[in-house]
C-alpha cells in the first residue's frame, strides 16, 4: 500500500471526513486559543460562524467537545480525542505534501532538538550520522521543549530529541539516553553557608533556563515536591542562552542547575564543580518524540535507530 492510501485509511478509519476540514481548523483553533471570540479574530470570521463549526462537529460525532468550567473553557475528554487525533492527521498530511513536492528527491528531515540536546549531542550525532549517509539533506532547529512541541503539533518538524516533560497520550517516543541533573559553581565560589542541602542555596544568585525549558522543569517540578519554588531564591537570573548561563557559573556570578552532559568538558577541565548536595540524585530521559498515531511511525523508529547508532 502506498502513502496516500495507507493516509486514507487512516483517516476514514478514525472517521474523518475531508469535506470538514474547514470545520476541524476552526476545532483547532478554539483548543488553542480556549475562547470563542479570540479563535473567531483569529480566523478572521465572526464568532456565530465559529459556534456554528463547533455545533456542526459535535452533531457529526454525536458528542460534546467542549464544557465551561464556570466561565473557563474545556476540553472534554471526546474533545481531547479529537484534538489529539486531528493534530496528528494534519501533520501527516503535510509530510504527504512535502513528500509529493519532492518526489524526485529524497526527503529532507525536519527536526527538532532542545538546546542541551543540541549543544551536547547534536555536532556528534549529526557528524557521525553524515558520515554513514552523506547525502542526507538536514533541516534541524534548536529550541526549548514547549516550542518545540508546538512545531510539532503545527507540522514544522517531523520529530525532536528533547530533555522536557511531555504527554505521552499525544507523542509516541523512545528514549535515547538517561542523564543526571546536577548543581555546579566555579572552583571558587564562596557560598553564603555550606551548600549541604538545596536550600542552603537559597542566598545565592540562581541561574536559570527560560520558561519552557525541559532543564528548568526538572529543577521546578523538584522544588515543587519538596513545597519550594524558584521564587525561594533570594535572586534569580533568567537566561535563554545555555552557553551563557555556563559562562556567568564559570565567572562566579552565581549557581545553576544543569544536565551532567551539558558541563562534561568544563568538569572535566576543572572550570566547572559539582555542588555535592545531600538528597539531590536526579536524573532525567532524552527522549526521540513523534505525533502519537502517525502514519510514519515505522519510518520514525528507523531513523531513531540510525541516530542511536551515529550517537555516543
Amino acid at each position: 500500500m502506498n502513502r496516500a492510501s495507507a493516509f486514507l485509511c487512516f483517516v476514514f478509519r478514525k472517521g474523518w471526513n475531508p469535506v470538514l476540514d474547514f470545520r476541524m481548523e476552526t476545532f483547532l483553533t478554539v483548543c488553542q486559543c480556549m475562547n470563542f471570540t479570540r479563535a473567531s479574530e483569529k480566523l478572521n470570521i465572526t464568532q456565530p460562524a465559529v459556534s456554528q463549526h463547533i455545533r456542526f462537529l459535535e452533531k457529526h460525532y454525536n458528542t460534546k467537545l467542549f464544557r465551561y468550567e464556570g466561565k473557563k473553557l474545556k476540553l472534554t475528554g471526546a474533545g481531547e480525542i479529537l484534538r489529539n487525533a486531528s493534530l496528528t492527521m494534519k501533520h501527516d498530511e503535510l509530510s504527504i505534501q512535502d513528500e509529493m513536492l519532492k518526489a524526485d528527491d529524497e526527503k529532507e528531515l525536519r527536526f527538532g532538538a532542545t538546546r542541551t540536546v543540541g549543544d551536547a549531542l547534536m555536532g556528534q550525532i549529526l557528524e557521525e550520522y553524515l558520515r554513514k549517509y552523506p547525502e542526507a539533506k538536514i533541516h534541524m532547529e534548536v529550541d526549548n521543549t514547549r516550542d518545540l512541541l508546538q512545531r510539532l503539533d503545527q507540522g514544522e518538524i517531523d520529530f525532536a530529541l528533547v530533555e522536557g516533560f511531555f504527554k505521552k497520550s499525544e507523542y509516541e517516543s523512545q528514549v535515547y539516553s538517561v542523564e543526571n541533573y546536577i548543581a555546579v559553581c566555579s572552583p571558587d565560589y564562596q557560598f553564603s553557608e555550606d551548600p549541604v542541602s538545596v536550600e542552603n542555596l537559597f542566598r545565592e544568585r540562581l541561574l536559570l533556563r527560560e520558561s519552557g525549558s525541559g532543564t528548568r522543569e526538572v529543577l521546578e517540578r523538584y522544588l515543587n515536591s519538596k513545597n519550594l519554588s524558584t521564587e525561594d531564591f533570594r535572586k534569580v537570573m533568567e537566561v535563554g542562552s545555555l552557553q551563557t548561563i555556563k559562562e556567568l557559573t564559570k565567572a562566579g556570578c552565581g549557581i545553576t542547575f544543569l544536565y551532567e552532559v551539558a558541563v562534561r568538558r568544563e568538569l572535566a577541565e576543572g572550570v566547572l564543580k559539582r555542588i555535592p548536595l545531600r538528597d539531590f540524585h536526579i536524573s532525567h530521559e532524552f527522549a526521540f518524540i513523534w505525533r502519537r498515531g502517525s502514519i510514519y511511525a515505522d519510518r520514525y523508529r528507523e531513523l531513531f535507530r540510525r541516530f542511536s547508532s551515529a550517537g555516543i
